[in-house]
């Protein structure tokens, strides 16, 4: 659904892919506020179980996501900066600042004033819950207290590198970043473990359980220095057929996927009950492009880890049959989560096979 349909749409694949990536639906060609896609995958989950939490949902993303309006070939900028989908005419805002998660998550005070006087006292958030927790950790036995006790910890460290980075990033010293928030890391590793650790917070205390988050976006110029390349991301996708361009970006995409063991870690050491959260957790990971040189969406890569509370068969390498729609894969995986009502997702054909 991310190819071009009509002449006009030629060549803004990089403009509509990540549109489509968890919606499977083509997205109309406009430039203005009348976008059309479809209903993400998290969102369809959120409809059925995100009113169990506090937060249905959260959006996250490392690229700047500050445009409006047109991006090139005809297509508005929320294509490319947005995965989440509400419903077809709602894209979600993803939110780059770590400094905003965490205050949205934890921030006590009803508005921006009254959260900035108390950063401005240095003074931590579990400052404000002193007896709260005292309170709680006497009615609690000593397993959950030194649960509690560590959660807090966990809190206080994530706190504690935000300020840090704000610090630095307030000290008048040039940045790798001119223009972003304080609270946003000019080292794209440090940034996405801290985004990863964010989420364990919020999962670890069922603040919401769904969560989108996009690492990158498709016109990038970034350089990544710690994959080794010195090439911009985008000049890099077009390799043309020289070897050793085609493995500068495999590079890459490597060091991309190589982001993920560290949350995989730190899921599967975060026990809930009986079971870790890795377990408990289903993560969607991929890309809406394949051969990125020519602009190609057949056979794309997906990655599906953790359990998901036994839903993910997993330890398996499926190679699809030609022209399997990834929305197959995902509308298996919906009816294995419980949501047996949707019956169809996108241009899906049926269930998928797991069969290696």
């Amino acid at each position: 659904m991310a190819e071009a349909m009509a002449p006009a749409e030629v060549g803004g694949d990089h403009f509509r892919s990540s549109a489509v990536m968890y919606t499977h639906v083509h997205p109309k060609l406009t430039e203005g506020s009348d976008v059309h896609v479809g209903t993400s995958l998290d969102q369809l989950y959120v409809q059925h179980y995100g009113q169990d939490t506090p937060i249905p949902s959260m959006q996250l993303t490392i690229e700047p996501v500050d445009q409006s309006g047109g991006c090139a070939y005809g297509y508005a900028c929320v294509y490319t900066d947005t995965i989440s989908w509400a419903a077809p005419d709602q894209p979600l805002p993803m939110v780059r600042d770590p400094r905003m998660v965490f205050e949205f998550l934890f921030g006590a005070g009803g508005t921006t004033e009254q959260r900035a006087a108390r950063r401005a006292t240095d003074r931590s958030i579990l400052d404000m819950l002193t007896t709260e927790m005292a309170g709680l950790r006497r009615s609690l036995g000593p397993a959950d207290v030194h649960r509690l006790d560590q959660y807090a910890s966990n809190i206080r460290e994530v706190e504690q590198r935000i300020q840090k980075i704000e610090a630095r990033n307030m000290s008048g010293e040039s940045r790798e970043l001119p223009g972003a928030p304080a609270g946003v890391p000019d080292s794209w590793e440090e940034h996405v473990k801290l985004m990863f650790d964010l989420q364990l917070l919020a999962f670890a205390s069922d603040t919401t359980r769904v969560f989108s988050f996009k690492i990158g976006r498709d016109g990038s110029g970034r350089v990544y220095p710690g994959s080794g390349v010195d090439a911009g991301f985008h000049n890099a996708s077009h390799f043309g057929a020289a070897e050793k361009n085609i493995r500068d970006f495999a590079e890459i995409n490597k060091f991309h996927v190589s982001s993920l063991p560290y949350f995989l870690e730190k899921l599967k050491t975060t026990m809930d009950g009986e079971a870790s959260l890795l377990d408990k957790t289903l993560i969607f990971y991929g890309s809406p492009m394949a051969n990125s040189n020519v602009h190609n969406h057949r056979n794309c890569p997906l990655i599906m880890l953790g359990g998901g509370s036994g839903t993910n068969p997993g330890n398996l390498h499926v190679k699809a049959a030609d022209d399997t729609p990834m929305a197959n894969v995902m509308l298996t995986m919906m009816h294995r989560l419980g949501m047996s009502d949707v019956k169809s997702f996108g241009d899906s054909t049926g269930e998928f096979s797991f069969t290696s």
